[in-house]
């Protein structure tokens, strides 16, 4: 489970809830059918109108991945593996591989090293991988525009909702207790509208972005990996190659390792 994800929606919700009550202000004002129908169903709709019916139907699956942890290959490991491959590539010629082709999970990866072994051209192959790899961040960029434009549109909305309640509120001026509380509820569409677009919607599809953008930089250096292999380069070479895209963190894990062997 993603717990950034549910601590960032608790933390949020409890800033403005507890903010609420140092305020003085009541929770009970919070209760507004009209607000949530014009925020809610307002900024849904406005979703609707900006995008084709076959991208929001990937919503769903998108919400999922926001609570479920992001399960990648570990970049040192995939290093470590390219380094056995190219020592296999050295002594025994790129056809050795082809034994290892269903050892391999990852479809992309499977996928490029059917094409080395089959002979291809090099740039045939780098043109295919990286077509593959922009046709992903593609897919993934649409389902992040979703998310940052329903919180576009939610505080827009909040504002709408503001301006109808204030109409209704100063329809009827004799009693001004009740105006007062009037125009109370009208900004409570506000409130909703901002929170959701800057504490929800935007978030998420920032968070989305971060995801695509891990996944993106793995496959980049599973592209790497395949083209070093079919040169025919060292394992020394491909370690060197690999490792800028490590985080310094990784790269002491993977010297750690590299000396443990060594010994």
């Amino acid at each position: 489970m993603e717990k950034s994800t549910i601590i960032g929606i608790v933390l949020g919700l409890a800033a403005v809830l507890v903010g609420m009550v140092l305020k003085g202000a009541s929770l009970t004002s919070l209760y507004n059918p009209a607000a949530f129908m014009i925020i809610i169903v307002g900024t849904t709709a406005s979703v609707f109108v900006a995008f084709p019916l076959g991208e929001l139907k990937k919503v769903p699956k998108l919400f999922k991945l926001l609570f479920v942890k992001q399960h990648l290959v570990d970049r040192v490991q995939l290093i470590q593996l390219f380094m056995e491959w190219a020592s296999i590539t050295r002594r025994e010629g790129l056809l050795a591989l082809e034994s290892r082709i269903d050892e391999i999970d990852d479809d992309f990866l499977r996928g490029g090293m059917r094409m080395i072994i089959d002979g291809n051209d090099q740039d045939f192959v780098r043109d295919v991988l990286m077509e593959d790899i922009h046709a992903t961040e593609e897919r993934h960029r649409g389902g992040a525009l979703i998310f940052s434009q329903a919180g576009m549109y939610a505080p827009t909305l909040g504002v709408l909702g503001a301006v109808i309640g204030l109409i209704a509120a100063l329809a009827d001026m004799s009693d001004m207790g009740k105006l007062a509380h009037a125009i109370a509820a009208a900004f409570i569409a506000t409130l909703m509208g901002i929170f959701t677009g800057y504490v929800l919607w935007h978030p998420i599809s920032n968070k989305l972005k971060r995801l695509s953008h891990n996944e993106i930089q793995i496959r980049l250096m599973m592209v790497e990996g395949l083209l070093s292999i079919q040169s025919g380069v060292s394992t020394i070479a491909i370690n060197q190659k690999l490792s800028v895209f490590l985080t310094p963190a990784e790269r002491n894990r993977m010297n750690t390792k590299e000396e443990a062997v060594s010994e």
